[in-house]
């Protein structure tokens, strides 16, 4: 999914956080750079050769190292509001305003709930299948999208339907649309999700989920308002 299962909510990885580490080795996050023409001396800082956006790619990797938990909510918050922004642009009818009550809904869910809880779900299946290789990542997919992705997209949609004063519609909401949303969710997210089980390392597998999940939230977005 995710959010949903997705979300993303994918599953657009939202429960004791501790920090989990690459468990299925990989993920170097050094940049390769060899001795190459530029002559540089020894003692010069490595790091003036690496840009401005491998820069940025350091700084998220040390802080996903220091705070695991609040880096991936606001990555999350961020790329749900960017979802919900293209949702808007793409399917609101012409004239219709800008909708920032409903941008700040996606953007506080991303943060509290899909960010947090996909840190936790991914940190849990990978103790409980944590042998690298094709079956565990299976063991984990067969989990994520049978059991998690409904329970998660169907979190999503209450959620954003309650914090928008529709709580008395979520019942025939769920009804109407959940098993559609789901067996999209599972078009997208049964492979993704078996190749971030299978080659992505473990701290990295929420960004590579939310990043996967712009689209799919821009999806969850438009659904919870049609």
């Amino acid at each position: 999914m995710q959010t949903p299962a997705g979300a993303t909510f994918g599953r657009m990885p939202p429960r004791d956080v501790r920090v989990f580490n690459d468990s299925n080795g990989g993920g170097s996050t050094g940049g390769g750079g060899g001795g190459g023409g530029g002559g540089k001396g020894d003692g010069e800082d490595e790091s003036s050769g690496k840009g401005f956006f491998g820069m940025l790619w350091v700084m998220y990797l040390a802080s996903l190292n220091k705070n695991p938990v609040s880096t991936k909510a606001l990555t999350s918050g961020f790329l749900n509001a960017f979802g919900d922004v293209l949702a808007q642009f793409a399917f609101n009818e012409e004239g219709q305003a800008f909708d920032w009550k409903r941008l700040g809904i996606f953007t506080f869910l991303g943060v509290a709930f899909i960010g947090p809880s996909l840190h936790v779900w991914y940190g849990l299946i990978a103790r409980l299948f944590s042998n690298p290789g094709t079956a565990s990542a299976l063991s984990r997919l067969v989990l994520d999208q049978v059991f998690f992705a409904p329970i998660f997209i169907g979190g999503i949609v209450s959620a954003v339907m309650f914090l928008e004063g529709q709580g008395h519609n979520v019942q025939a909401k769920l009804k109407s649309d959940l098993f559609t949303i789901v067996k999209s969710n599972w078009v997208l997210w049964v492979p993704f999700q078996f190749i971030n089980f299978r080659f992505v390392p473990q701290h990295l597998q929420v960004l590579a989920s939310n990043v996967v999940a712009l689209g799919w939230n821009t999806y969850v977005s438009w659904m919870s308002h049609k």
